[in-house]
């Protein structure tokens, strides 16, 4: 059962094509900017709303009823929610699984996430289909239509925002944790074997978790790392490769970023990398990612590896790809069966991997998770 729709406050939706809708608030009052997508996924809610990649965006989500699950703080991604808010149909209040410690409503309003339902979420998903993820704002605050208007005009979009400040860690630390396990209803500590460093665009904890689970002792460092201190402990024999994480928004605004990756590249350090690290790795070697038209989002996208011929359902969180003409410098090993944009790459002079889709599965299919154990098995036969 859900609260009846008149004991939850009205909101209104303002998008960039014009169209105006009234809804319920289920979260933050607040008024609010940000880029609208949907996601296809049917579980993880919590998984997807606390994803630091969806910093300064709206997510619509397909799947109609929200709210079962209630929210609880293993399944955090996280340290909070960086999107500006979630869409759903129908909002259920009340929660029923065990593991929960409060409503989804709760969760949204602790972190001040914007939680909108009583609203055509098919509709939503057909205009971004057919005209493109858009930006929107959202209003518990503001009723007038031209009002938002106005508003929503007058924002930087999505594009023209840095948010990797706001989501990495400001200081280096340790993950110890491994894979969840259901017998003992916690996350193992596994037997860890390499030292990788996991540089944080807005790191996911079930991709640290998976690192861990591979094998790999992680360091989390911030965003604003120093190359040529990261070669120096490289040569010292202190890691034995870099991770470069997922993470929101337009790649080509991280000039800093791009440009101390371009150093740990010419130093020979292996290199693995997944979503926005993908993309920034193909910047550095001087390829330009293009914004897809609605961008993947969901956990059900096909995916072939090339090298094996098997095909994987994945998880994929991202608006940007890489260009068809990195192949100049890289082999593809894996491919969308969606739209055939390039999901993996293998570096061709250098042991550099980076796959576009996310293998973690935090939530979504866990046909990918291989791909850590293939990157560490990597990095043990080039130390042979």
């Amino acid at each position: 059962m859900t609260s009846p729709r008149d004991k939850l406050k009205d909101v209104w939706i303002y998008l960039a094509n014009g169209l105006f809708f009234k809804a319920k608030s289920f979260g933050a009052e607040k008024t609010s900017v940000g880029e609208l997508v949907f996601n296809t996924s049917l579980t993880g809610y919590q998984e997807i709303t606390t994803d630091p990649s969806y910093a300064g965006q709206f997510v619509c989500f397909t799947m109609p009823e929200l709210g079962i699950v209630g929210a609880n703080k293993q399944d955090m991604e996280s340290r909070g929610i960086f999107a500006k808010g979630i869409l759903c149909h129908h909002y259920n209040s009340k929660f029923s699984n065990f593991r929960a410690e409060e409503s989804l409503g709760e969760f949204l309003k602790k972190f001040n996430a914007m939680g909108i339902c009583a609203i055509p979420t098919r509709l939503l998903t057909r205009t971004l289909r057919e005209e493109g993820a858009m930006m929107m704002i959202a209003s518990t605050e503001i009723s007038d239509k031209n009002e938002l208007k106005k508003l929503l005009e007058s924002s930087p979009k999505i594009e023209e925002i840095n948010y990797i400040k706001e989501v990495s860690t400001q200081a280096p630390y340790q993950h110890h944790k491994g894979k969840f396990d259901f017998q003992s209803m916690d996350y193992t500590t596994p037997k860890t074997y390499q030292k990788i460093l996991a540089i944080d665009f807005g790191i996911k904890q079930s991709i640290l978790n998976q690192l861990v689970s591979a094998g790999f002792s992680v360091e989390v460092i911030p965003h604003d790392f120093e190359a040529q201190s990261l070669i120096a402990r490289y040569a010292q024999g202190e890691f034995d490769g870099i991770f470069l994480s997922n993470g929101p928004g337009d790649p080509q605004v991280l000039h800093t970023e791009i440009a101390e990756i371009k150093k740990l590249i010419a130093a020979k350090i292996p290199l693995f990398a997944i979503c926005l690290g993908h993309q920034l790795l193909s910047l550095a070697h001087g390829y330009p990612t293009h914004k897809l038209k609605f961008g993947h989002h969901g956990g059900n996208h096909p995916v072939k590896n090339l090298l094996t011929q098997e095909i994987e359902i994945t998880a994929q969180n991202h608006n940007y790809s890489v260009p068809e003409s990195i192949q100049e410098v890289a082999e593809v090993t894996h491919r969308n069966l969606f739209d055939n944009t390039i999901e993996g790459v293998r570096y061709k002079n250098a042991l550099i991997c980076s796959f576009q889709h996310h293998p973690e599965a935090g939530p979504g299919p866990l046909e990918s998770t291989t791909l850590f154990n293939t990157f560490a098995k990597l990095l043990q036969n080039a130390k042979a």
